[in-house]
């Protein structure tokens, strides 16, 4: 039978038709899987199968796959039990915030610090957060499914820190915990626990024993005045209030002596990698007093030049080590007399406190009376609660008799 040639495009005519229909049917169902991939990764279906015994057995199954791309399959006994959590996942992973109940706290946790990592935090930040997870959390509630965790099992977990560690590490350790349960979209369970700040037995920085005195200050840069990198180093730590880790990043691309400013952009952790300040408040910029220009102009003379152009580097221009910082300050504290027991009294950090109670101290004391909000500022602290609950407790108080009595007598008359 032949076909005529009118008939043959027909039929290539019809089958286009049916291809081009098939072919937008399948793209369709293509664009509404990447619109709505829960609507396709949750499924319910029956399995049956014969034990050795020859028993007839079935189960009803919900295979799903998360909002992480994680597939998850859990067998129900009943078919209604098997829709029910059919229908919460599908809700949950629509939002984002399913939990696995095969997923542990240690598997979380894992994923957490992996996470951690890849953002790129700090090496010493990261670290400090794996001790948390190996040394706390997964030997004490690392065993417990997150979908069976419960606030009463965190609450016990709390518990049980503050009866066995000191309460800062126990509220480290506990924001540790609820920070990997934020990312596991479990936060729920901890909201409500925490670790509060106890002010019993606190005790407050006390100037002569964790604050240099103006006169310890004084005898530490008459001692120094000989060597113009401890001068320097010394009182560009006393009056700036730099943290450790931001004099060992501090370079001289930063510091105007021109301007008579310095500008905190960089800091060196205890690796020894440079990388951004402690927190966006950390960057700032200090003012220099004409006593730390003129000792920078002379040290940068003698200063060692390297690749990171750092103002206090090792003699081949590297990065030096917070403990060997420390410890080339030991002699000149031992030549001014400020030590205790025959070593060198004071850290580091210890000037930085100094700075800011040289900030707060009132002028007719040698201070600078700067307002609480100035002295944040300075110091780079996030917040002035911050400021306050470490040196509130310096700032001029208001029941000063003799002012008062002036200022009576300046209204009054």
């Amino acid at each position: 039978m032949k076909m005529s040639a009118k008939g043959s495009v027909g039929v290539r005519v019809s089958v286009l038709r049916l291809e081009t229909a098939d072919f937008l049917r399948h793209s369709a169902t293509y664009f509404e899987r990447l619109q709505w991939p829960e609507e396709r990764s949750v499924s319910v279906r029956k399995r049956s199968w014969v034990t050795r015994k020859g028993e007839k057995k079935e189960a009803w199954i919900v295979d799903y796959t998360d909002q992480d791309g994680d597939r998850h399959i859990e067998t129900f006994a009943r078919k209604k039990d098997a829709d029910a959590y059919h229908a919460t996942v599908k809700v949950d992973v629509r939002h984002g915030v399913h939990t696995a109940p095969s997923k542990s706290v240690a598997e979380a946790a894992d994923r957490w610090l992996n996470r951690v990592g890849a953002e790129g935090r700090e090496r010493g930040t990261l670290a400090q957060y794996r001790q948390h997870v190996n040394l706390h959390i997964t030997p004490r509630i690392g065993k417990y499914k997150l979908a069976h965790l419960t606030p009463a099992k965190v609450e016990a977990f709390r518990d049980d820190l503050l009866a066995n560690l000191s309460r800062p590490m126990a509220r480290k350790v506990m924001t540790s915990l609820k920070s990997l349960l934020k990312a596991a979209k479990h936060a729920h369970v901890a909201a409500d626990v925490s670790v509060g700040r106890s002010k019993r037995g606190e005790r407050k920085l006390e100037v002569g024993r964790d604050i240099p005195n103006p006169a310890e200050i004084k005898r530490l840069v008459d001692a120094a005045k000989d060597n113009s990198r401890m001068s320097a180093l010394l009182l560009t730590a006393v009056l700036c209030g730099l943290r450790a880790s931001e004099l060992r990043g501090l370079r001289w691309a930063d510091v105007n002596l021109k301007a008579g400013e310095l500008h905190v952009r960089q800091r060196a952790d205890r690796y020894n990698a440079i990388g951004v300040p402690k927190s966006a408040s950390s960057t700032r910029t200090i003012p220099l007093a004409p006593e730390v220009v003129a000792a920078l102009k002379v040290w940068k003379l003698a200063c060692p030049k390297g690749e990171l152009d750092l103002v206090f580097p090792t003699r081949p221009g590297a990065i030096m080590y917070h403990r060997s910082m420390l410890d080339s300050l030991a002699p000149v504290m031992v030549a001014a007399g400020v030590v205790r027991n025959g070593k060198p009294k004071y850290t580091l950090h210890a000037f930085r406190h100094f700075f800011a109670s040289w900030c707060i101290n009132r002028r007719a004391d040698g201070g600078r009376e700067l307002p609480a909000k100035v002295v944040q500022g300075l110091l780079g602290h996030g917040s002035i609660v911050m400021t306050l609950d470490r040196y509130g407790h310096l700032f001029p108080r208001g029941d000063d008799r003799a002012e008062l009595a002036a200022a009576a007598s300046a209204l009054l008359t």
